[in-house]
């Protein structure tokens, strides 16, 4: 597996913080996409989560997470979708392809590379979501996954 640091250009994000089970991200996906939608806005192809704890770690009914999607145009908050612009940052970046509930393996690689090579990681791991499981096959998944960093 290639860990690499790069650029995410800054984004406009709707979003839906949630705390429990991630039972619920399917769901979530689905919400937040329809009012994406919903709004006549542009989606610009970031669909993520940001994983605030983990589930080693957390019980279930205690993670906390956000689900979004990034937009072109004006929107506000309304009901539980948050708005807010995700600055242009620096990650270590992954991939990983096949079911999204194996991508723990990733994650600890990248944190790994990230202390082994001198990268302070910044805040939390963001999987960001590259095909459809509603179009390709769960072995064909592809989530990219990202840590913020600087370098030290």
């Amino acid at each position: 597996m290639e860990v690499v640091e790069k650029r995410i250009e800054e984004a406009r994000v709707a979003y839906i913080p949630h705390m429990g089970s991630y039972d619920r991200i399917p769901e979530l996906m689905q919400e937040v996409g329809q009012w994406v939608m919903g709004k006549g806005l542009q989606m610009t192809g970031r669909v993520y989560g940001t994983y605030f704890n983990s589930p080693e770690d957390t019980a279930e009914e205690h993670l906390q997470y956000e689900i979004g999607f990034s937009f072109e145009g004006e929107a506000m908050q309304e009901g539980k979708v948050g708005i807010k612009e995700i600055p242009e940052h620096t990650v270590l970046a992954a991939m990983h392809k096949g079911p999204y509930t194996e991508v723990g393996p990733v994650i600890h690689a990248v944190a790994d590379y990230a202390v082994k090579n001198g990268y302070d990681i910044v805040g939390p791991v963001t999987e960001v979501y590259l095909n459809d499981p509603m179009e390709v096959p769960e072995s064909e998944l592809l989530t990219e996954v990202q840590f913020p960093v600087i370098k030290l």
